[in-house]
């Protein structure tokens, strides 16, 4: 081989060794261009995923707090019905009881009318009893203040005997079931 063939024999060989320097070198570059494309997209995803994890966790305790809201309600709700299962029954009693106590104020004129009184007054007391086993009571009002909570003003009077604001008279009979006021008295208020 001559001089000028061994030159460019080792022309080609640096020429080859430096282009497969450069492919090595792009390929490499070209991987980690992939690599980091690679990184940046799982890195998104991960986001994306935290993301969409944190909002079922938040919708996951808003359910359970709006389910413990539902159970104390329905257990609240129960606990009332319960207390106050029986005040339908003493709402539709009250019209008997005002009868009983309009019949207890005639006066009796003869034995049998006497007879008939204490009988009836015998149902009213029974009546009254069991509506306080219950937990019905009557509402106090001659003499008290004035509650319109508890009272229902029909009518004013201007008695010096009683102070301003006072119940002076009762109409009809008010009553309480509990703490819930089932029909508020009927009274006359001194101004």
């Amino acid at each position: 081989m001559n001089e000028e063939s061994k030159v460019t024999a080792e022309n080609e060989e640096i020429k080859d060794e430096n282009t497969e320097e450069m492919n090595e070198t792009v390929n490499e570059e070209a991987s980690e261009d992939v690599q980091v494309e690679d990184n940046n997209d799982i890195a998104k995803k991960i986001s994306e995923l935290e993301a969409k994890a944190e909002e079922a966790e938040n919708r996951y305790l808003r359910l359970y707090a709006d389910f413990e809201n539902y159970k104390r309600r329905v257990q609240l709700d129960k606990e009332a019905s319960q207390k106050y299962r029986a005040q339908g029954l003493i709402s539709n009693l009250l019209p008997a009881i005002d009868n009983f106590e309009r019949a207890m104020q005639i006066e009796p004129n003869n034995e049998q009318t006497k007879a008939l009184l204490e009988g009836v007054q015998m149902v009213y007391r029974a009546i009254i009893d069991a509506l306080k086993q219950e937990g019905a009571e009557q509402i106090e009002a001659v003499g008290k203040e004035f509650d319109p909570h508890l009272h229902q003003a029909v009518m004013q009077a201007n008695d010096s005997e009683y102070e301003s604001n006072i119940v002076v008279e009762e109409f009809q009979k008010g009553y309480i079931l509990k703490d819930r006021v089932i029909r508020p008295s009927m009274v006359k208020v001194n101004q």
